[in-house]
């Protein structure tokens, strides 16, 4: 059984919902495809396909299989890709994942220079705001935010992102300035969150990693543009990385509060799968990234600017 071309039959006949679509797509014979796929069963020793009159869909076994051949199938195309064309030019396809807001005020802007860099190269930029799963999703690299799990995933530190509070001069006139966290629950904040409900900010209290502190929402928003712009206006008090305000801060339209508080820097990564270290296109990629965040006033060593 040729293994590569089984799982490429196997997976276009989970994407088409067909034994006889994925033979036209492929294009291949039906009796060809299904003697793949039923090679695969024998091969593996388990159910890989539910078949019914109408339709058929992957077994759980089946959904595991389809995950990892698709990464495989794409893997073996940039092997060919590279071992076809100018090692001195990468070529291909990049799937970027990043959440929202760093994706779109900082990682798209780099993207300019890097896809004039690199003529024969595109990039998927995906702003998501959720842990993706890179095999399932075939996610080349991941931008994540924050402390990381023990993975198999190999990981470059871009930066550290520090939390900060602020508010409106405005704002502290009419209500005052709070002096410790605790002092937030006298306060209108503003809270970024998909859910409004309760909620806690974290403070440094002298562990390592610092205390959550219940605070007074008094309006909730899923993005941090709007809600900078509502505290610029006098709403209330936000809590956005610094990088995010620096402009603001240092026109005086935001003052930063509770410096002595402020928890320690959280550290975003950049991700990627092992097997991703020998294409040239993502070597590039990684590289230049790593390079021009650290051009990036903004994320280098906090500011105290109030």
């Amino acid at each position: 059984m040729d293994q590569l071309a089984a799982m490429a039959a196997f997976v276009r006949a989970v994407e088409t919902g067909s034994l006889s679509a994925a033979a036209r797509s492929l294009p291949s014979s039906l009796t060809s495809v299904s003697r793949q796929i039923s090679a695969l069963e024998q091969h593996f020793g388990t159910r890989l396909l539910l078949r019914t009159t109408r339709q058929l869909a992957p077994t759980d076994d089946g959904r595991i299989l389809y995950e990892r051949a698709k990464s495989i199938l794409g893997e073996v195309k940039e092997i060919e890709a590279a071992l076809a064309r100018d090692p001195h030019q990468p070529s291909g396809r990049i799937r970027l994942s990043s959440p929202s807001l760093v994706g779109r005020l900082v990682i798209a802007p780099m993207l300019v220079e890097f896809l004039r860099r690199y003529p024969a190269i595109s990039v998927d930029l995906l702003l998501i705001d959720r842990t993706v799963d890179m095999v399932e999703e075939d996610i080349h690299l991941a931008v994540r935010i924050g402390r990381l799990r023990d993975s198999q995933l190999v990981t470059r530190k871009l930066t550290d992102l520090q939390m900060i509070v602020c508010a409106a001069p405005d704002y502290l006139a009419r209500r005052g300035e709070p002096q410790t966290p605790h002092d937030l629950a006298d306060h209108d904040c503003l809270v970024f969150s998909d859910s409004p409900g309760s909620a806690a900010w974290r403070f440094a209290d002298g562990s390592k990693t610092g205390r959550k502190f219940r605070i007074s929402g008094r309006l909730w928003m899923n993005s941090l543009d709007a809600l900078v712009a509502a505290a610029r206006d006098g709403a209330g008090i936000v809590r956005v990385p610094s990088w995010q305000v620096q402009s603001d801060l240092a026109s005086g339209r935001l003052r930063r509060l509770l410096l002595d508080h402020e928890p320690a820097p959280t550290p975003l990564h950049l991700m990627l799968q092992p097997s991703r270290l020998a294409s040239p296109k993502i070597r590039a990629f990684v590289d230049y990234l790593v390079e021009q965040w650290g051009k990036i006033d903004a994320f280098r060593a906090p500011s105290a600017v109030s």
